[in-house]
């Protein structure tokens, strides 16, 4: 005796010596054909016989190729399709580390060193006295007369250079995108559906730009006249420029992972369950960021220089002053005690969808890289959460805050990947 085949598509003969094979084959049904049964043949391999003729049709000696090669109709891959993966990831890594130099930017307090904008970038300072002379356009504006009034030429160059970093990487990542993509659109390698892409790309670079530097204009704006009033960038554009950044870095990541490393394809019947987790799998790649954008707003206000201890705030698990200002909505983007707040529930709440969804992942039947795809997901969540828990105890050191910045990408970079491994777990039509 031997264990029967359960396949999901039948395999048809034409004629008593021919043999076709339908469009896939996986574990779901029966192996029987309305005419036709599977045996195991004398010479060692399988056989179809003809309930009818009772005629015999073997199938080789073995089925020694993979029955995945059957699971799904080849087809031709696009001109260029690896070219223009590995530029598309690259074009994501660029914004990677733009996010990261960005980062670390307003956290050594560098953002308003720089007071004017030019589309195609400032000229850098060469000598002693262009250097004087941009330092004087400094100590025209508000961040120099309330808080740097003690801050020497070769303090000013510092925190101008990381700036002027930042600012010229972005540029990079506009020439870096543009030209190979007009090399790539002109030579066909674009389909329809790719040139809507690498329009909306482009309009996203450039938006994310401007963004960048109306965030940088808010701080520059005489509009600190409260004593308490701390020359900063408004922490509602600084989540707007945070939030462009990351909607552009994974587009580019989703896309690159289109052509570099396509989702595998689960055939036959897919049960409702694992519906359910590809549903479970895109609300924990929002909640990924989401709390990240909450973190902008943390950052935003110096949020994690207050209330140092955890779990508790102040040896209380509702600090008093978390509803302080006027009108209430207020306090959840403006008042650093709420919005702090805000963000260690939510990611708590995160990192308990997280692990949610790592433990339901391994009873459900998932593409074999989305196993791979969730355990890392897991594995980058609690290194995340424990990132920012030592950031807000040891004071938000630059390192240690830099790196917890850097987490959220990655974690939401292996969301998508998640998800992305999902991509072709759907419905079929009745």
């Amino acid at each position: 005796m031997f264990n029967c085949l359960r396949l999901s598509s039948c395999i048809a003969r034409n004629g008593t010596n021919k043999l076709s094979v339908f469009k896939t084959l996986s574990p779901a049904r029966s192996f029987v054909t309305h005419n036709s049964l599977l045996v195991k043949s004398n010479g060692g391999g399988f056989a179809f016989r003809d309930t009818t003729k009772n005629s015999l049709l073997t199938i080789g000696r073995t089925f020694r190729t993979p029955i995945s090669r059957y699971c799904t109709k080849s087809s031709a891959p696009e001109k260029g399709t690896k070219s223009v993966g590995y530029w598309l990831l690259g074009c994501s890594g660029m914004v990677f580390v733009a996010v990261v130099l960005g980062g670390v930017t307003r956290l050594t307090e560098s953002g308003l060193s720089m007071v004017t904008w030019k589309l195609l970038g400032e000229k850098m300072p060469r000598t002693d006295v262009e250097w004087r002379e941009e330092f004087d356009r400094y100590q025209q504006f508000p961040e120099f007369k309330l808080k740097n009034q003690d801050i020497t030429l070769q303090e000013f160059k510092l925190i101008w250079y990381m700036e002027y970093g930042h600012r010229m990487w972005g540029r990079a990542i506009g020439a870096f995108y543009a030209i190979p993509a007009l090399y790539f659109w002109t030579r066909g390698y674009f389909n329809k559906a790719m040139k809507i892409r690498v329009l909306a790309f482009g309009a996203l670079i450039g938006a994310q730009g401007l963004m960048g530097w109306y965030m940088v204009k808010s701080g520059l704006e005489d509009r600190f006249h409260q004593e308490s009033d701390v020359p900063r960038v408004s922490q509602y554009r600084l989540a707007s420029h945070l939030g462009f950044a990351f909607v552009l870095y994974s587009l580019f990541l989703w896309s690159a992972l289109d052509k570099l490393l396509p989702a595998q394809k689960l055939v036959g019947q897919i049960p409702a369950a694992t519906f359910r987790f590809k549903g479970l799998a895109h609300a924990t790649k929002a909640a990924v960021f989401f709390t990240a954008l909450s973190g902008a707003f943390v950052a935003g206000l110096d949020a994690g220089l207050i209330y140092n201890s955890f779990p508790k705030m102040a040896d209380r698990w509702i600090p008093s002053d978390i509803l302080a200002l006027s009108p209430t909505l207020r306090n959840f983007t403006e008042n650093p005690t709420t919005v702090q707040f805000d963000h260690r529930v939510l990611g708590t709440a995160t990192l308990t969808l997280i692990t949610g969804m790592f433990l339901i992942s391994r009873r459900r039947m998932l593409p074999p890289r989305a196993y791979k795809a969730a355990t890392a997901v897991a594995a980058m969540g609690w290194m995340q959460v424990a990132l920012g828990i030592t950031t807000l105890l040891t004071y938000v050191p630059v390192p240690l805050a830099a790196s917890h910045q850097s987490g959220s990408l990655i974690l939401l970079s292996l969301a998508i990947w998640l998800t992305h491994e999902l991509k072709l777990v759907k419905r079929l039509p009745k």
